[in-house]
């Protein structure tokens, strides 16, 4: 029954979208990080703190990856760079890949998990289509540190 109206959400959001693309930000979902092509799903909101002292929220999407990730919470991370795309960093486990698509196309401020190796992504630029890559969430924006090559520690919690 979950699922039915989940599909049902998902339907009637791309309905709205489509009837208003040529206003790129009406609609109840907030701006994305990268433009009117993206939209946010309600969910979930997290903060992801650097030791620098830069903070960004996100929205996790419902669905059993992104729960699983959340049951996680709080983590600190250490990110690395990796293909000068998206900061990487490994999960303390495996994340469910139930209801998962096979692939996604991610998005400069997506944060996904990676099910072959098992790790947490969060893109900064964008990239091609990937099989195993599932999408948890959208950054409200891209913080300035993500953009270095260098690794970044971050604090990733539930807001309350």
């Amino acid at each position: 029954m979950q699922r039915m109206i989940h599909a049902a959400r998902l339907f009637a959001g791309a309905a709205f979208a489509l009837a208003f693309q040529a206003e790129p930000h009406a609609g109840p979902a907030p701006p994305s990080p990268t433009g009117p092509k993206a939209r946010v799903v309600p969910g979930i909101q997290i903060r992801l703190a650097g030791t620098d002292g830069e903070s960004v929220e996100a929205i996790l999407e419902e669905s059993a990856a992104a729960r699983d990730f959340r049951a996680l919470l709080p983590l600190t991370l250490t990110l690395t760079d990796y293909n000068a795309t998206e900061k990487i960093a490994d999960l303390p486990r495996r994340l469910s890949m139930e209801g998962a698509p096979v692939s996604i196309d991610p998005e400069p401020g997506d944060l996904a998990y990676y099910a072959p190796w098992g790790n947490l992504a969060i893109f900064y630029k964008d990239f091609g289509t990937s099989r195993g890559l599932v999408r948890l969430g959208r950054l409200s924006r891209i913080p300035d540190a993500f953009r270095r090559s260098g690794p970044v520690s971050v604090t990733i919690e539930a807001v309350p």
